[in-house]
């Protein structure tokens, strides 16, 4: 076996050197994203924004349309936890408690988006 062909080349230093200030300038600028918006709970009916709260509340109420939805928010996470709605995917859904999810409910018109906060990150490694 030929030693010459493993042998590191400054080339090779330089290669990990750009991708480690990459991943740490990307790590930054998440960082930098989500401070200073706290976690917020959004409620759209038909694409409208109907409600807007603080996440880090206590709070149950109910959106009214062709069917009702009862939404909780619980510091920190949010739930439909009752819907007349035929298929109470909503529902089933559960608690939603990072930003970028979402509880639908297509037969009322109905969107809960929790926006802000630090997002969740995820990576696939091979």
């Amino acid at each position: 076996m030929n030693r010459e062909k493993l042998r590191l080349r400054p080339g090779d230093f330089l290669v990990a050197g750009v991708i480690l200030l990459t991943a740490l300038g990307l790590l930054a600028a998440l960082a930098a994203r989500a401070q200073g918006k706290p976690l917020t709970v959004q409620v759209y009916k038909n694409g409208a924004l109907v409600r807007e709260m603080s996440a880090w509340t206590s709070l149950t109420f109910t959106v009214e349309g062709t069917y009702c939805n009862v939404v909780s928010v619980d510091y920190g996470r949010v739930a439909v936890v009752e819907s007349d709605c035929p298929s109470q995917d909503c529902v089933h859904t559960g608690w939603c408690s990072h930003a970028g999810q979402s509880i639908i409910c297509l037969p009322n018109g109905v969107e809960i988006r929790l926006v802000g906060g630090a997002p969740e990150i995820d990576a696939v490694a091979g």
